[in-house]
């Protein structure tokens, strides 16, 4: 790899960090409001169930397009939603970033994610891989599609309050 690609993908992981960090910290923040913007039209947010790719034809946890993002967001927001009555406080670890493929203008990141839950003085820890397909925009990245691979996917889970 000559130097000049390989500074360039060093450039484009690092605006990548930077971007997915910054997405972490909005979630723990619950600005959802700031995390929809972070989203392509056309993006996907999913939590497979076990080892899937054919999203479409399998049962997810959840597989968010664009209208179900924004629902899902009302009723945190406004309480609707048993499970974000109170809402779950949450610290968020991101790490282990590697660039699968960059493309045109289509990036796509691998990550861990630790997220630590507290809710009703209780705490509970989660570990996922955290796939992202990124779009380069004038304005920067968009997120098209999210995947957070929970660990303990097809185990027994409980309802969550916020985002991965």
């Amino acid at each position: 790899m000559n130097e000049m690609i390989k500074m360039e993908k060093e450039l484009l992981l690092q605006d990548a960090q930077a971007f997915i960090w910054a997405e972490a910290d909005i979630l723990d923040r619950q600005d959802y409001d700031a995390w929809l913007a972070l989203w392509s039209d056309e993006g996907f947010y999913t939590l497979p169930i076990g080892d899937t790719e054919d999203f479409d034809n399998a049962l997810n946890l959840c597989h968010d397009d664009a209208k179900m993002r924004r629902d899902r967001i009302a009723r945190f927001q406004q309480g609707f939603s048993i499970s974000s009555a109170p809402p779950a406080r949450t610290i968020r670890t991101v790490s282990r970033f590697v660039i699968d493929r960059a493309e045109g203008d289509e990036v796509t990141v691998r990550c861990a994610e630790h997220l630590i839950e507290d809710k009703f003085g209780r705490q509970r820890i989660w570990a996922a891989n955290l796939t992202y397909t990124l779009i380069v925009t004038p304005g920067g990245f968009k997120i098209r599609h999210k995947v957070a691979r929970l660990l303990n996917s097809d185990g027994m889970l409980n309802s969550f309050s916020y985002l991965f």
